[in-house]
């Protein structure tokens, strides 16, 4: 039965949050930046279609990788396998690569 209202009440409420986020992006796009840069004010749908935007380019579409995210990849591996990581990572970005501050050759 539970269930039941969550089915209900998920799609308005995500449209509500849609709504609402996209009027509180279009309202800090014309408060901030027409005054600061001489840009457009925009509409609820260009804000809408911003947001879309920079999910797309900031945010990814969803999946990020299970649980090789966060550096939980990286907690996973040995030393060995670390090592021959910071090896490679060497010989394609340079000597410098893993070092410590202090340890930086000059």
């Amino acid at each position: 039965m539970k269930k039941k209202w969550i089915f209900l009440l998920a799609p308005p409420a995500l449209a509500l949050f849609i709504a609402l986020f996209g009027e509180v992006v279009m309202h800090l796009w014309n408060w901030l930046l027409p005054a600061l840069f001489g840009w457009r004010m925009i509409t609820f749908w260009q804000a809408l279609g911003l947001m879309v935007l920079c999910r797309i380019l900031f945010g990814g579409l969803g999946h990020h990788g299970g649980d090789q995210s966060k550096g939980q990849r990286w907690q996973r591996m040995t030393p060995e396998e670390r090592e021959k990581f910071r090896q490679n990572m060497r010989a394609r970005c340079g000597s410098g690569f893993g070092e410590a501050a202090g340890e930086a050759k000059v």
